[in-house]
């Protein structure tokens, strides 16, 4: 559905606005942050003082499971052991005073969202997905495994929406229309924005500088910065009215 993929460019376009930004991937079993934000391969966290020190890319600070084991390394663990792997990631990386912590987290409604919403005061949930049936099935089940853990739910992003042909710009949504909108409605949340099904989008991701660092100008980076904007007025207005709040103290 692309969640890693608006992890971080919404924790890109949240760091345009002046915010400093924490980005931690979550995705136990298929960390892709690190090539996403396009950090070497075997680049290790710093530690001090017992803890470890975020991964600097793009103005952002990251950590990945892909930091401490090799990525081509299969993480053939049971439900327990990635959930104490992504304890040790929350409580043993030194964030350096975020404004905001961007979660990628992994397909389903198991044991790391379980343990993240147990463990961390979480401001908010975005959900992403695409316009199909199936894919909305998901979204159904994501919005309302986050009601039942009482995080409230910002709003959904659909991605792929429409796909645009690259030789004659006609625009067609192979993948169905209206889908986020629907769900929206249902669940009363917001439609945050809708991303196209672009091949360049693609290709920045995979080469390790996203759109909004390769197109800080173009129609994708142009959508995220929008959702980013929706994202951020959300969280303020939920920690106006109360809601949690994560603050990161030094001891």
């Amino acid at each position: 559905m692309g969640k890693s993929t608006v992890s971080a460019n919404l924790a890109l376009a949240v760091a345009a606005q002046g915010h400093k930004v924490g980005l931690l991937d979550a995705d136990i079993y298929g960390p892709s942050q690190g090539m996403m934000l396009g950090v070497a391969s075997g680049t290790r966290p710093e530690v001090r003082n017992d803890l470890m020190m975020p991964i600097e890319a793009h103005g952002l600070q990251c950590m990945s499971m892909s930091f401490v084991t090799d990525e081509r390394t299969a993480t053939v663990w049971r439900g327990p052991m990635a959930s104490g792997a992504l304890t040790q990631l929350i409580s043993q990386t030194r964030w350096d005073d975020v404004d905001y912590l961007i979660v990628d987290m992994p397909p389903g409604t198991g044991d790391i969202q379980l343990t993240l919403a147990q463990q961390v005061p979480l401001a908010g949930a975005v959900i992403v997905t695409t316009p199909q049936d199936i894919a909305l099935l998901d979204a159904c089940k994501g919005i309302e495994m986050f009601r039942k853990v009482e995080v409230p739910v910002l709003g959904i992003v659909e991605n792929m929406s429409m796909h645009v042909c690259s030789n004659c710009g006609h625009e067609e949504p192979i993948f169905g229309a209206g889908g986020g909108e629907r769900i929206a409605a249902e669940y009363e949340t917001t439609l945050l924005g809708r991303l196209p099904l672009s091949l360049a989008i693609r290709e920045q991701s995979d080469g390790g500088r996203p759109p909004l660092i390769s197109e800080p100008d173009g129609e994708a980076s142009r959508i995220f910065k929008e959702i980013a904007v929706k994202v951020v007025e959300a969280v303020e207005n939920a920690g106006s009215r109360g809601g949690p709040k994560i603050r990161i103290v030094d001891d």
